[in-house]
C-alpha cells in the first residue's frame, strides 16, 4: 500500500471507530496513580514494556494499554513497542482503533520503540539498506498515531570505528526518511556498543541531522562480558541528543528507592541538561508484579519531582 494511501484510509478508519475498552477493570491499589502536576519540571508516560507480560501472557489487549495508562496509573501519555502489537500490526483499520481509545482517554502517543527489523549498521551495505526500508511503515504509523518519534537501535559489527561509520550511515538514511514525515528517529543505548555512553554520543555527533537524537535509558549500560558502562556517566553523555528519556525501574528497598539507580542524582542529570520532557516509566523487575511495579516507580518520579521542582522551575 502505497503511504498515502496507508495514511489516508487509516485517518478514515480513526474517525468511525468505536472506543471498545476490553479487560480494562480498575486493579487493586488503582488509587496510587500519578496526581495532576501544573506545570511540571517533567511529564511521566508509561512504556509498553511494563505490561509485556500482560501482553503476552493474553490478559492486556495491547489496544486497551492506553485505557489502562489512564484509567490505572493516571498517566495522559505512552509509548509503544512494536513486538507488543498484534500480527495486524501496520494495519490501518488496527491502527485507526487504537487511536480511537488513545482520543477518547486524552491520552497521547509519544513514540514506537522498533526491533527485530534488521541492523541499521549492518556490515553489509544492502542489509543494512533493507534495515532502514524494514523501519519505514512505522515511520507511517507514528505519523498516523501523532507520536514524534521511532525509537531504533544502533546494532552493528566490527571495530569501533567500523560500527560508528556504519551505525551513522544507516541511522542517517533513516532520518532522512523521518524528516520528510516530521518524524525523529532515536536511538536507545540497548546493548553492544550502544550501551556505551561515549561511542553512541560520537555516533550522534557522526549522523549530525536534526531528526536524530537519543533515548537514555537509566538502567540499560550491560556492555556484555560481565563488564557494565556507568550509568551516571552515560545519561550525561546522552543527554544533549535526548528527544525521550526512559527510568528504566527493577527493585525497590522499603523507603520506595530504586536500588540500583540513584534517582535524585540520576534525575539531576536529565533536568541540568535542560530536557523538560516526557520521562518514562519501564518496569523490568520481577519481584513487584507489573502494576506495583509500574506504580512504585510512578510514585518515586512523582517524590524527587516534587523534592527539586523549586530547583528548577
Amino acid at each position: 500500500m502505497k503511504r498515502r494511501t496507508f495514511l489516508r484510509r487509516a485517518a478514515g478508519l480513526a474517525a468511525g471507530a468505536t472506543i471498545l475498552p476490553l479487560g480494562c477493570a480498575k486493579q487493586p491499589g488503582a488509587a496510587e496513580t500519578a496526581a495532576p502536576v501544573a506545570d511540571p519540571i517533567f511529564r511521566i508516560s508509561l512504556a509498553q514494556w511494563s505490561l509485556h507480560r500482560a501482553i503476552r501472557g493474553g490478559t492486556l489487549d495491547p489496544l486497551d494499554f492506553p485505557v489502562v495508562a489512564r484509567r490505572d496509573y493516571g498517566l495522559d501519555a505512552v509509548e509503544y513497542v512494536n513486538q507488543l502489537f498484534t500480527d495486524r500490526r501496520t494495519d490501518p483499520e488496527y491502527l485507526g482503533e487504537l487511536k480511537a481509545r488513545c482520543d477518547g482517554e486524552g491520552v497521547r502517543s509519544l513514540l514506537i520503540m522498533c526491533d527485530g527489523l534488521g541492523e541499521l549498521g549492518d556490515a553489509d551495505e544492502a542489509a543494512r539498506l533493507k534495515a532502514v526500508e524494514n523501519h519505514r511503515p512505522w515511520i507511517d504509523a507514528a505519523v498516523f498515531l501523532g507520536c514524534h518519534s521511532i525509537r531504533v537501535n544502533a546494532q552493528s559489527s566490527g571495530s569501533r570505528e567500523e560500527q560508528t561509520a556504519r551505525a551513522a550511515d544507516g541511522l542517517r538514511r533513516l532520518a532522512e526518511i523521518g524528516e520528510a514525515s516530521g518524524i525523529n528517529v532515536i536511538v536507545e543505548n540497548h546493548g553492544g556498543l550502544s550501551s556505551d555512553g561515549s561511542w553512541l554520543a560520537g555516533v550522534m555527533r557522526a549522523v549530525d541531522h536534526p531528526r536524530i537524537g537519543t533515548l537514555p535509558d537509566f538502567g540499560n549500560f550491560n556492555l556484555g562480558d560481565g563488564t557494565s558502562y556507568d550509568r551516571y556517566l552515560g545519561i550525561s553523555e546522552l543527554m544533549p541528543f535526548a528527544k525521550g528519556v526512559s527510568a528504566k525501574s527493577h527493585d525497590f528497598d522499603a523507603e520506595g528507592n530504586e536500588i540500583h539507580t540513584d534517582y535524585d542524582r540520576m534525575l539531576r542529570i536529565v533536568l541540568d541538561s535542560g530536557y523538560r520532557g516526557y520521562i518514562d516509566v519501564e518496569y523490568e523487575g520481577n519481584t513487584l508484579s507489573e502494576p506495583d511495579g509500574i506504580r512504585a516507580t510512578i510514585a518515586l518520579l512523582g517524590r524527587v519531582r516534587e523534592k527539586l521542582a523549586p530547583e528548577y522551575s
